[in-house]
């Protein structure tokens, strides 16, 4: 099964005093990278919900987005100071009898006092509420993962076509390629038999033909296409094989340009030549998306 590195899940998961809303959006990534976005009462759940994530992630860049409705309001607790505020109070009233200000004291004023009275989130959730996250966030990454192997899907069928054509790209060249070597030996014969009547210059008739096998064999590329048969199977192979495979698809790709421009740069004859272009040109597009594959 290909999977794709890009995709989007959502869960949103209703309780009767709130809500709780997952949303996961990935893109390729060389590792598996889960960064979130939740409320500080979740902080300490954050490996577990990584490790839930990872049950059906294995690579990618995944933002996860945690959203608690009905929930999060509840959660602040205000602290007040009483001591610190009994002290600016019998020191207010102090400074107020020896005239050094007249004013009447209002207990607000000093409730206004960041010291005296602080505002904190609160750390933790319920038990139900962390269970309810939990469940929410596994089935976000469930829904996350079946949108991904719905996009492998529909690129793994296009690289299977895209295979095709290089491989009967390649089939044809290994059919005309004999036909080209033998008339390039030719060639390159009648051209050396001419130089040398115009220069008079004699050579031993098997000298000549070992000249000509030698310069024949630099042009020989069966086992460039044999490599390159090969690297296609592999691929078609790499596609149906389970878990992560991008990687591999990746390098495998990479082989199949490097035998097809060793084809190009041996090929001396015009239709070697397009056909190689046209193999360049389906790896090119593969090797594109072949970047997004998990």
């Amino acid at each position: 099964m290909t999977k794709s590195m890009t995709g989007y899940g959502s869960y949103a998961l209703e309780k009767e005093k709130g809500r709780v809303l997952i949303e996961m959006k990935s893109v390729n990534h060389r590792f598996c990278d889960i960064q979130f976005r939740m409320p500080r009462q979740l902080l300490h759940m954050e490996s577990i919900l990584r490790q839930r994530i990872q049950e059906n992630i294995e690579r990618g860049k995944i933002d996860v987005f945690v959203t608690l409705e009905g929930v999060a309001r509840s959660s602040k607790d205000a602290e007040v100071d009483w001591s610190l505020l009994h002290r600016m109070l019998d020191q207010a009233e102090e400074m107020e009898q020896l005239n050094i200000f007249d004013s009447t004291l209002r207990l607000q004023d000093f409730l206004l006092h960041p010291d005296i009275v602080t505002v904190q989130e609160g750390t933790e959730l319920d038990q139900e509420w962390e269970q309810a996250v939990q469940e929410a966030v596994s089935k976000a990454a469930v829904n996350l993962y079946n949108m991904r192997v719905r996009e492998g899907e529909a690129l793994q069928a296009d690289f299977l076509t895209r295979i095709e054509t290089i491989q009967k790209n390649t089939y044809d060249i290994q059919e005309q390629a004999p036909d080209v070597v033998s008339a390039y030996r030719d060639r390159l014969q009648d051209r050396i038999r001419d130089f040398m009547n115009d220069s008079g210059y004699e050579a031993e008739e098997q000298r000549l033909l070992t000249e000509v096998a030698v310069f024949s064999e630099k042009a020989n590329i069966d086992e460039e296409l044999t490599r390159l048969l090969s690297h296609c199977d592999q691929f078609v192979h790499t596609l149906h094989e389970h878990g992560a495979k991008g990687r591999k698809l990746d390098f495998l790709v990479q082989e199949m340009n490097r035998e097809a421009n060793t084809i190009g740069s041996k090929a001396n004859n015009a239709a070697l030549s397009h056909l190689v272009v046209d193999i360049k040109s389906e790896l090119e597009k593969i090797k594109e998306q072949v970047q997004n594959i998990e």
